[in-house]
């Protein structure tokens, strides 16, 4: 907007103002012991809470020594591995995970029934709430739609602030049926405002799966195989939860001890997960894959792989950021379950829509980066493959564009925040505030006349 840069223009000169005041000694951090990212000096998160409803653990402690396992994921106790078989490729795992979330236990199948009912009548937007709010001022960012339309919700509630736990329930089931729409949605008027594309809106179906009416509502033709919508739905299935200490996760938590209402809290969440650093790793892998094709005369030759790839680890290649993105996790070591799970998803999925070279690709990257990033990076334990080297593969086979990808890690979680939502409100835990120390200096006050 014109506006924005000169207001940008007008406000540079102070720039150098904040360069000189704002940076603070690093030493400063090992001195008072600072857990910056609230992480031990190990890398172990630092204990800020109790969860009943998911565990993720990488390592098993014995006396002193972390010893690396293979990694492990429970939603409410059960192991995320036997959940997705016993799915049994059906359609609505992730509606059995919603409800295993929220409630703690696996639904019967007329639980199920009547879940899924409660869902389809609960998916619609609001009447004109599509041309009157996502698609009059359409945005570029999906992320940003997603947050408008949460927060433009609330005036849609008859009693928004209500944080009794049958009203807050009723907030995020309300929420969870309706992401998928307004991701959707949102993408749509994108294309149309600024690709020029036909604009196309499909109504969602009560009977169908959050997975298929995502593929209905994105394809200008509204359909999609079986084998499709099973593949999304592991997807939405595997990113639903991920322990209490994730960042949106967290926060969710810290919003709710305030007291606020339930689309402030979820808001803020979205404002955490659309960070690079949370949500979007999925599309850096993406950005590497298309720069090593760009600068790899044969994909297939291990050798000029691992060569692409070292060049990655010393900066000399893509963003020179000397990471393998897709590769690593701050808590799993030998094995990244979600990634295990979607591996493999991926390869029938590839097998039947004839991408099964390009899977290769991902395969070959996940088995050289194994060997080479402990070498370069000088660390002792193992390195693996986490789910973002996977998950963007399978996205693009669906035909999900780059712009939906954290969009769709959104639609899922918020299963897991509304969870955590509930948890604190449950418990009535205290207002979540950590301490900062001061390290500037105190000044004696001077009057404008004084000041030079």
């Amino acid at each position: 907007m014109k506006e924005f840069e000169e207001f940008r223009n007008l406000t540079r000169k102070y720039l150098d103002n904040f360069n000189e005041a704002g940076t603070i000694d690093k030493s400063l951090y090992t001195k008072y012991d600072v857990k910056r990212g609230l992480r031990d000096s190990d890398g172990r998160g630092v204990l800020t809470g109790l969860t009943e409803i998911s565990d993720v653990s990488g390592f098993r402690v014995q006396g002193s020594d972390r010893i690396p396992i293979d990694g492990e994921l429970f939603y409410q106790g059960y192991d995320v591995k036997e959940l997705v078989k016993g799915f049994n490729g059906n359609k609505h795992g992730f509606e059995e995970t919603i409800f295993l979330l929220l409630f703690g236990e696996l639904p019967t199948k007329q639980q199920l029934d009547e879940f899924m009912e409660l869902l389809g009548i609960l998916r619609p937007l609001p009447e004109n709430f599509n041309r009157d709010i996502i698609m009059k001022q359409p945005s570029k960012n999906i992320m940003n739609v997603l947050q408008r339309c949460v927060l433009t919700l609330y005036s849609y509630d008859d009693n928004p602030d209500d944080i009794s736990i049958e009203h807050v329930l009723a907030q995020s089931l309300s929420l969870i049926a309706r992401f998928p729409v307004i991701a959707a949605y949102g993408y749509q008027s994108y294309r149309h405002r600024f690709m020029d594309s036909s604009l196309i809106i499909h109504r969602p179906k009560p009977e169908l799966s959050t997975a298929e009416n995502i593929l209905r509502l994105l394809r200008p033709d509204p359909t999609f195989t079986d084998l499709e919508a099973q593949v999304l739905d592991i997807c939405l299935v595997i990113h639903a939860e991920h322990g209490g200490g994730n960042n949106s996760s967290f926060t969710t938590h810290v919003i709710t001890t305030t007291g606020t209402d339930t689309y402030s809290a979820v808001a803020g969440s979205l404002g955490s997960l659309k960070g690079p650093r949370h949500g979007g790793a999925n599309h850096k892998v993406q950005q590497m894959i298309a720069d090593l094709k760009t600068n790899v005369e044969d994909v297939e030759d291990d050798s000029q792989v691992r060569e692409y790839l070292t060049k990655l680890l010393n900066k000399q290649a893509f963003d020179r950021a000397g990471l393998i993105y897709g590769m690593g996790h701050a808590i799993y070591t030998l094995s990244d379950p979600r990634a295990q799970i979607l591996k493999e998803y991926a390869r029938r999925l590839s097998e039947a829509e004839g991408y099964l070279k390009e899977f290769e690709l991902y395969d070959r990257i996940e088995r050289i980066a194994k060997e080479i990033i402990p070498i370069h990076r000088d660390v002792q334990k193992p390195v693996c493959a986490n789910v973002d080297l996977y998950s963007g593969f399978v996205y693009s086979v669906l035909k999900i564009p780059v712009e939906l990808f954290t969009p769709m890690f959104a639609v899922s979680r918020i299963a897991g925040w509304s969870a955590h939502r509930i948890e604190e409100l449950v418990n009535n835990g205290k207002i979540i505030r950590p301490a900062y120390k001061y390290v500037g200096n105190h000044r004696e006050y001077k009057t404008i006349e004084e000041r030079s």
